[in-house]
This record gives structure tokens, C-alpha cells and sequence, in this order.
């Protein structure tokens, strides 16, 4: 199909070289100005006139924005300007993290990842951001600069609706902190799409699980569910279940339904929401097997 807007239109392109001077020029322009890092969403938002911002705020510049480092306390700080394969690439995330990366490399082409930041996906708010999911399961958190200052929000109480967040008028997300997870914990990434090659997933279930004696189990289970609810959930009554109870595999049976019970999916262009529903079963219960098969040969995350 001819794209009808091939020409973006005009609008002023503006370079701070502060966050200060960011989040001040978008706090005094709220209802023109637009913050970009990689652009793969807003540019094309731009060019199908979905959005018409007069100002374009690049923050790619911007000190501390591009720093990608690991702490054995900490652990990993992602500037809101680092790209997804200069994320998947680095030594931390493929030994602590390797959801993140599985994850990532799911995001548009390898050339779009040169452009595509962890930070977009995240503040895109797209029920089937890839990236998210995975942020969740390791308790991920977004550090926000204001014009009132700087504060830390938990991922899990970032996301309000689809493209909606917690993010005022003003405010810029520069940094995602996710802490280092326990050694032993075993965990996978899956989705499913139209295609094998770029495509939003039509369904994806991260499932992350390591041992955890405060539980009844002897296990902490996280699963978390997308492209099947307004945001990206988690799967609170089957984690219960696994968190609770002895687990083996009627148990595992059981947490895939309860998982697929708990999704809200939605008929569109892409796929019925009865599919999407029965692949959530599909995709959890698959991802259980293997982390479960994981935990009890010892093959954890940086073990």
C-alpha cells in the first residue's frame, strides 16, 4: 500500500544540553513539545499524523544518558538513551538478564535497534512492548526528572493504560534500574506473531522463578502476560498457586489456566482475543515446563 503521508511534516527541532533545560522546555511547551530518544515510534506516530508536535526535544545528548553499567549491589543501570544491541550485547545482561535480551532482540530489525532504546519501549506503554514484560519480572524501576525534581518509580506502578503513564507534563524518564536477581533464578521469554521477523507479538509470557523460602513452595514465581490486557500484567493468581503449593507438573497445568484466565485480550486486525487466550495457556505452560526442568538441574541465571 502507498503510504499517503510520505513527508513528515515540519515542526522545530530543539537539542538541550541539560535535563534541566529539557524538562523545562517541555514543562513550558506541554501541549507542543514531544521528548524523542531513538525516535523508531514518534517519527512514524509523526509521519501517519497520529501526532503533530511543533517541537522535538532530543534527548540523546543529555549527560549520563548513554551510561550502561552493572553493580554487584545495584545492579544494572540502563540509560534512557542506550540503545537495545549495545544493551544485548553487553556482558551483564546476557549472564544476569538474558530475558531482557531475549526479549530485545524480538524489537523491529537489527538496523531499528541501533535506533531503539529500552527507555522508548518503556515509555511507548504499548501493551505488546517486548521489552516491558521482562522489565517487570526482574522488579525494574524508571528514575523521572521533573521541574520538582528527581524521583524513582517502581515499573510495576508506571503503566496506567495502553500509551499511558505516570510520566506529568514536563517529566522525562533517564535511567531504568533493574536489581541484580538471585543466582539461581531460571527463566524464558515467549511470544508469538504473524511473523518471524519484526512483527508486535500477537501474545508473549515471560515467566521468571528462583527459590525463595519465605514462600509455602519454597519458590518466588513471577509471570507476567502481554498483548493481553490494557498494560502489561502479571498472572497474580497463578503465581499464587505455584507460590503456595508443592509444585509439580498438575500444579504447573493448573497455574497455565489460571494464567490464561486472568488475560483481556482484545478482537483486532491482528488476532480474536479467543486466540490470544488459548495462546496465553500454550505459551505459559510451555514456559513453566522449561523453567521448572531449569530450577531443579541448577541452570540459573549466572550460575
Amino acid at each position: 500500500m502507498i503510504n499517503p503521508h510520505p513527508i513528515l511534516p515540519e515542526f522545530d527541532y530543539i537539542r538541550p544540553t541539560t535535563a534541566e533545560q529539557a524538562v523545562h522546555f517541555l514543562q513550558t511547551h506541554s501541549l507542543q513539545a514531544r521528548p524523542f530518544l531513538g525516535g523508531t515510534d514518534c517519527l512514524v506516530a509523526i509521519r501517519d499524523r497520529k501526532i503533530s508536535p511543533a517541537y522535538l526535544v532530543d534527548l540523546k545528548g543529555l549527560p549520563g544518558l548513554a551510561d550502561l553499567s552493572f553493580y554487584e549491589k545495584e545492579g544494572l543501570l540502563v540509560g534512557a538513551a542506550v540503545n537495545l544491541n549495545r544493551l544485548i550485547a553487553h556482558p551483564a545482561v546476557q549472564a544476569y538478564y538474558p530475558l531482557i535480551m531475549e526479549a530485545a532482540r524480538e524489537v523491529g530489525s537489527y538496523q531499528l535497534r541501533t535506533r531503539a532504546t529500552l527507555a522508548g519501549n518503556i515509555c511507548n506503554a504499548s501493551p505488546c512492548g517486548d521489552t516491558i514484560a521482562p522489565c517487570l519480572a526482574y522488579q525494574g524501576a524508571v528514575t523521572i526528572q521533573g521541574e520538582q525534581g528527581v524521583r524513582e518509580v517502581p515499573l510495576s506502578d508506571f503503566f496506567l493504560g495502553p500509551g499511558k503513564t505516570m510520566l506529568e507534563a514536563g517529566e522525562i524518564v533517564t535511567s531504568i534500574r533493574l536489581p541484580k536477581p538471585p543466582p539461581s533464578a531460571a527463566g524464558t521469554y515467549s511470544s508469538i506473531g504473524r511473523n518471524t521477523l519484526g512483527d508486535l507479538a500477537i501474545t508473549a509470557v515471560t515467566v521468571l522463578a528462583y527459590p525463595w523460602q519465605a514462600n509455602p513452595s519454597g519458590f518466588r514465581f513471577l509471570i507476567v502476560l502481554s498483548a493481553v490486557a490494557p498494560t502489561v500484567i502479571f498472572a497474580q493468581e497463578a503465581q499464587q498457586l505455584l507460590n503456595e503449593k508443592p509444585v509439580n507438573e498438575e500444579r504447573l497445568q493448573q497455574a497455565a489456566l489460571l494464567a490464561s484466565q486472568s488475560s483481556k485480550p482484545i478482537d483486532d486486525i491482528r488476532a480474536s482475543a479467543s486466540y490470544r487466550r488459548e495462546m496465553v495457556h500454550v505459551l505459559t505452560l510451555r514456559a513453566l515446563r522449561q523453567v521448572w526442568q531449569q530450577l531443579q538441574e541448577g541452570n540459573g541465571h549466572g550460575s
